[in-house]
């Protein structure tokens, strides 16, 4: 492979490339992209070029993150980006975000698309839900942390919520409480922070002795009509008293039925929701909650990248911060 290969790749000149590659003359910010790209695509690093990759700082990170709509599930990904950029900025760093959409095709794009910005690390909640799927994706050249999520067989950098203990002590409250036919909805199975949530209602109902009814447990698409139908199904097929709501999103769709249909919360049915943000404080009754330490994610996942960037650190840091139980008149 030579220099006249990426010339062609690229559609521009071997002078351009060399320009580039030794940043002898000013060359647009658009051809030095397809320049890059070339070179990554036809994996092309002669000494030269493998040591200006490897020494360069762009003192640029990445971040990508799952936002379906611009409404309030994307809460806790922009909590956890102000985290990220206030740590960044402290830092002389620059911050680009990517939208993946939760699409893993869109995802794959957008880390191809910053392998050529040679940014100094990437941060990621990966739509994933196994590590081959980014087998050859990521170039090597830059430290990577996940956040929120922890596809299959993945064991870098890794910092989350503890939804599990989260939702038990949410459940346990329930149920010491009385209650017993406890509605469960979720957005899709499959993805960590789901499956935790789950893992932590059939464990409390185990440890009370309770029958775990697949029925009560509701999954859909992640939205507010899905949170409005399912709460539909859930009080008037399964005749459930209370419910476990564990996307946030969700949770107003729950509240639309429920005052719609004018049931009484707590004194017919008690909800819970999870995340913790303003509006669910100024519902009637105020809602208790699962809160997340969202903001304190981004800033756990920051540092540990800039002690990648910085001092080279390469002992792996699972990093799991607790979630907590906010009492309020919902229950």
């Amino acid at each position: 492979m030579s220099i006249k290969d990426v010339a062609k790749k690229a559609n521009v000149s071997t002078a351009t490339v060399s320009h580039v590659i030794n940043e002898t003359r000013f060359v647009s910010e658009s051809t030095k992209v397809k320049v890059f790209q070339a070179m990554k695509e036809l994996d092309y690093k002669p000494n030269l070029v493998a040591k200006s990759l490897r020494s360069r700082k762009s003192m640029t990170i990445g971040l990508i993150v799952p936002m379906m709509h611009m409404d309030t599930s994307n809460f806790f990904f922009m909590s956890i980006a102000n985290g990220i950029e206030t740590i960044v900025k402290q830092k002389g760093y620059n911050l680009i975000l990517g939208n993946s959409h939760e699409d893993l095709h869109t995802e794959l794009e957008q880390i191809k698309l910053f392998n050529t910005q040679l940014i100094d690390g990437l941060i990621i909640a990966p739509t994933a839900l196994d590590i081959s799927q980014y087998e050859g994706v990521f170039s090597g050249d830059y430290p990577v942390i996940f956040i929120d999520r922890k596809p299959q067989g993945y064991d870098g950098d890794l910092v989350m919520a503890d939804g599990y203990q989260g939702t038990f002590q949410a459940i346990e409250t329930l149920i010491m409480k009385g209650y017993e036919r406890i509605g469960f909805i979720s957005g899709y199975l499959g993805i960590t922070t789901s499956d935790e949530r789950l893992r932590g209602y059939k464990e409390a109902h185990e440890r009370y002795r309770l029958e775990v009814k697949p029925s009560l447990i509701q999954e859909s698409h992640p939205n507010f009509q899905e949170g409005y139908n399912l709460a539909k199904k859930l009080i008037i097929e399964e005749q459930v008293r209370a419910l476990f709501v564990s996307n946030n999103v969700m949770t107003m769709g729950v509240l639309r039925y429920i005052n719609e249909q004018q049931i009484k919360i707590p004194e017919q049915i008690a909800i819970i929701g999870f995340d913790n943000y303003d509006w669910m404080k100024i519902t009637n009754p105020p809602l208790s909650v699962v809160e997340q330490p969202s903001y304190e994610i981004g800033e756990k996942a920051v540092h540990v990248l800039l002690e990648r960037i910085e001092k080279g650190r390469s002992d792996k840091k699972s990093i799991l911060l607790p979630t907590q139980l906010i009492s309020r008149d919902s229950v």
